[in-house]
């Protein structure tokens, strides 16, 4: 993200111009935009002119409209950012109150306005204009027949290719068919990997499956990489890490990401770190259940204390419509912060942070045992019984 100018005042109040520059940065777009703010942005809109003959005329013009945002949409497929609301700045094409769609697209500038920009919103936009903050790591799981291709930035796990193919069974006797299918899967998963995976930004490839359907790939992709004389992957042959999957799913990613080999190859990248603090939570739940909690009562009365030690937090939070609600929120963070507790914000786009928002999106590790917030909801549980 590029950030060409930053104009807030002393009250919190302001606006940035931004221009997204890839899929990452229309996703930070989508979180710091939310509804009440002001947008502006080029847009196109349908112009009818009358002739003095009556005819009519439909043209289409490049124009810069202002709107007061009242609904946010995000496409990610396709990564545009819709936005629908009124528009509040006098224009030659469009009248003042009237409906317009405004989108936000890769590599066309817009102005963000808000009457106040919260500590969560300012982090976002350091993070999003950090150059550092890059895809990574990149993932393959698979199983026979079955292969995703996956990139994993910081706040995102964009699914970039998806391999499904019909593999004919071992026969007695006839095994040629099933390894001709093998092979054809092989081939499209390493073509899928030298079409999406850059290499010099990723610094690890996980391939990962159940058995040794890994093994198998590896072995045939560096065969066919001295035939070839492929380059790239001979270069880059060790950045690639087998791991142990249970199946070729999206969703085993959770599992992967968590085996301590990838947790320790991948220890300089964000979504290690949130992975990691979920599986601690976990264990603590387990283990010690008065030192771990979830939902946002328990987690604001742990905080009051100055208990919490380590906060795990959805950005699904930050976007709630219910501005009062996103401001309890970020008061959290923030006096979590303050007593020298680690926040982690989870996205809710990565597997870690879909599995967090199975748990309220908000949890907590305590510094200390707080047997009292056990007692307490223990009592809600029996006055609700009542």
């Amino acid at each position: 993200m590029k950030l060409l100018n930053k104009n807030i005042d002393r009250d919190g109040g302001g606006s940035v111009v931004l221009v997204p520059e890839n899929p990452e940065d229309m996703w930070h777009a989508y979180n710091l935009i939310s509804e009440g703010d002001c947008v502006c942005g080029s847009t196109i809109r349908k112009v009818q002119t009358e002739s003095s003959t009556g005819s009519t005329n439909s043209t289409r013009v490049r124009t810069t409209l202002t709107i007061n945002v009242e609904n946010i949409d995000f496409d990610t497929q396709a990564c545009v950012l819709r936005l629908k609301g009124r528009n509040i700045v006098e224009n030659q094409y469009v009248k003042m109150g009237q409906y317009h769609t405004l989108d936000v697209e890769q590599n066309r500038k817009f102005t963000l306005k808000k009457v106040k920009w919260d500590s969560i919103a300012l982090e976002r936009i350091d993070t999003a204009c950090d150059p550092t903050q890059n895809a990574d790591v990149a993932a393959v799981v698979m199983q026979e027949g079955i292969a995703h291709i996956c990139l994993i930035t910081s706040n995102m796990t964009i699914v970039r290719a998806k391999i499904d193919q019909v593999i004919p069974r071992k026969r007695k006797g006839m095994t040629s068919q099933h390894e001709k299918g093998l092979n054809r899967f092989y081939e499209n998963i390493m073509q899928a990997i030298l079409r999406h995976v850059n290499f010099d930004i990723v610094k690890c490839v996980i391939v990962a499956s159940p058995g040794f359907v890994k093994d198998q790939f590896m072995e045939y992709m560096i065969q066919q990489a001295i035939k070839t004389d492929n380059k790239l992957l001979l270069e880059n042959r060790s950045k690639f890490m087998l791991v142990h999957a249970s199946s070729g799913f999206k969703h085993s990613l959770k599992e992967v990401l968590a085996d301590p080999a990838v947790v320790t190859r991948m220890s300089d990248t964000k979504a290690a770190g949130e992975v990691k603090a979920l599986e601690q939570f976990y264990t603590i739940l387990q283990t010690d259940p008065a030192r771990a909690f979830y939902g946002k009562k328990h987690c604001l009365a742990a905080a009051a204390a100055q208990a919490v030690e380590t906060l795990l937090i959805s950005d699904k939070l930050f976007r709630c419509h219910d501005i009062a609600e996103r401001k309890e929120y970020v008061e959290l963070v923030e006096s979590v912060r303050e007593s020298n507790g680690d926040v982690k914000i989870f996205s809710s786009m990565h597997v870690s942070g879909e599995q967090l928002e199975q748990l309220t999106g908000v949890a907590a590790i305590l510094r200390f045992p707080m047997p009292e917030l056990e007692d307490e909801s223990d009592g809600d549980d029996s006055s609700e019984e009542d």
